[in-house]
């Protein structure tokens, strides 16, 4: 196939989620609400509610579909098995109209699958990567790069991807870290941080690469910058989203919610991936800060993190719709 120039190319593992929704758990969090388990009974057969098989996701993934759904011109760079779970992803991907130049199946592996605890409106995943043997394609030169979560034996493959980043300046880098990239930590991914023209994380994920337990926001922004990205977005769930420039510190409320969030599942993808394509599209930081809780709040709103992410005219009708004080405030 034809090497395209793409709008947005999603580096990351692809998986298929099995939810399964429980009935008899329990949360039990710190004194500040923080820190939570799921906690279930030991040694016992414990009833659930529903099971749910979602293919083709991952936080690239749903990156990717997300930026296609916006309009711009996609392409995947993931690993898949030769098993009907990776078939099924491909099928996904095409109704999708994600590229699959960059695709490479393993004949004889599987497919990543993961379980997903689903309790209340939230989840805990249990993940596993398969140990894929990692090699960048000439990818060419896309405007956007967005990299996320890669297995544990990525380390090599991270090396690859800085070293093309380094030898093509003008491709701009989306950031967002997944499980083993933070486990990694920020000096071994040194290059990575430092070439990062936006850089997303939650609250808590913020803390773990910094090392530290601080929990004023600013703080956080400022020391994650001091790592190296550009632009410096942290999100908290519920409260909403902040962005760090060097120059500027703005705060961003949640979308309102048309009804009670089912589940959260993607939540944080859509926030970054819509963000980063909205920038991708010309936008300024503020006009993206409008649009990426927009796609979150749809998000939730189903189970799975793809199902709900919307066209660029959906999120337009829901702007118009928007109470007059969502909007982005300086802090």
């Amino acid at each position: 196939m034809e090497n395209k120039e793409y709008d947005f190319l999603a580096i990351g593992d692809i998986v298929t989620d099995a939810f399964i929704r429980l009935k008899d758990a329990g949360i039990h969090c710190d004194i500040n609400n923080e820190k939570c388990e799921i906690c279930l009974a030991f040694k016992a057969k414990i009833p659930y509610e529903k099971a749910y098989v979602i293919p083709a996701v991952g936080n690239s993934p749903n990156a990717a579909v997300a930026a296609s759904r916006l309009g711009l011109k996609t392409a995947l760079v993931t690993d898949l098995g030769s098993d009907y779970f990776g078939k099924e992803c491909l099928d996904v991907l095409g109704t999708e109209k994600i590229s699959e130049e960059f695709i490479r199946t393993h004949e004889g592996e599987k497919t990543n699958y993961h379980y997903v605890l689903w309790y209340d409106n939230d989840r805990t995943i249990l993940v596993k990567h398969e140990k894929y043997n990692y090699k960048l394609p000439d990818i060419n030169h896309p405007k956007w790069v967005y990299l996320s979560s890669l297995g544990e034996n990525s380390l090599g493959y991270h090396k690859e991807i800085e070293n093309y980043l380094g030898e093509n300046s003008g491709v701009k880098l989306a950031f967002q870290p997944g499980t083993f990239q933070i486990k990694f930590g920020k000096d071994t991914l040194a290059g990575i941080y430092s070439r990062a023209d936006l850089f997303f994380c939650n609250k808590d994920e913020a803390q773990k690469i910094l090392g530290m337990e601080e929990h004023d926001v600013k703080t956080l922004l400022k020391n994650v910058k001091d790592i190296g990205p550009k632009i410096v977005v942290i999100t908290d769930g519920p409260l909403g989203a902040y962005v760090y420039d060097g120059s500027n510190f703005w705060s961003m409320s949640k979308y309102p919610d048309p009804k009670p969030p089912l589940e959260r599942t993607g939540a944080g993808d859509a926030f970054s991936s819509t963000f980063t394509s909205a920038i991708a599209l010309g936008m300024s930081i503020e006009d993206a800060l409008r649009w990426a809780p927009v796609n979150s709040m749809s998000v939730v709103q189903y189970v799975g993190a793809r199902e709900g992410l919307l066209t660029r005219e959906k999120i337009e009708g829901y702007l118009k719709d928007a109470p007059e004080n969502y909007e982005p405030k300086l802090i």
